[in-house]
């Protein structure tokens, strides 16, 4: 049983098919690129692989368990339980530090642990930046609280959208070796891209176009 699949999923809005047709299966394990140009159904897909939103058809089985149909109270709370997400603008709250920022997802799922968020900030670099506010971190260094947000709850999946879209070379680097590392490890990635050279470190790249999926790369120097 695959962890995810879509099945024939489409999202339509009035005359729109922003989605059109898609299917595919991701492994446990699994690290999957999506990319297409602006308009192909990327930030569709990712919102509704993130539970964010719901397909107009088909089936999106999640553990073998069709969620297509959940209510959006159930959604939130199996994004919540199953998927950690790091977002491209951070999404960080201003006034709280970075651990703060890391124990507010606690905070919804459990129970706010600041030596478990503090471990957290660590597998990512930055446990000697844990008591500085975003407006004193780098934009490299809020992604990288974003990726520690995301994994504290140990999530089945994480889901990336444009992870690198704000940042420079230096700090792209850091964070796709972040997510080598992370893979080894056995987490499940999924990673929404306009990039090429994050898709490439990828296992595979699912590619969209006009809302179908136009073509899936198997990356052949895929290194563990």
């Amino acid at each position: 049983m695959s962890l995810l699949e879509l099945k024939n999923i489409s999202k339509i809005y009035g005359d729109l098919k922003a989605l059109d047709d898609v299917s595919f299966k991701v492994e446990k394990g699994d690290w999957v690129a999506i990319m297409g140009p602006s308009g192909s159904g990327k930030s569709t897909m990712m919102n509704i692989v993130g539970c964010m939103d719901k397909p107009s058809l088909g089936q999106v089985l999640l553990d073998g368990a069709d969620i297509s149909k959940e209510s959006d109270k159930s959604l939130t709370n199996i994004r919540r339980d199953k998927i950690g997400l790091i977002f491209q603008q951070f999404h960080l709250v201003n006034y709280l530090t970075a651990v703060e920022n890391v124990m507010v997802s606690q905070y919804y799922h459990s129970m706010p642990d600041e030596k478990e968020a503090l471990a957290a900030l660590e597998r990512v670099g930055l446990k000697d930046r844990a008591k500085h506010l975003p407006s004193q971190l780098s934009g490299g260094e809020q992604q990288r609280v974003c990726i520690a947000r995301a994994l504290i709850n140990y999530p089945e999946i994480v889901l990336a959208d444009e992870p690198t879209g704000n940042l420079d070379e230096a700090n792209e680097n850091i964070v796709i070796d972040i997510f080598k590392q992370l893979h080894r490890e056995g987490t499940t990635l999924i990673v929404v891209t306009h990039d090429p050279e994050v898709a490439e470190v990828a296992q595979r790249t699912l590619v969209l176009e006009h809302g179908r999926l136009a073509k899936e790369i198997v990356n052949p120097n895929f290194k563990d």
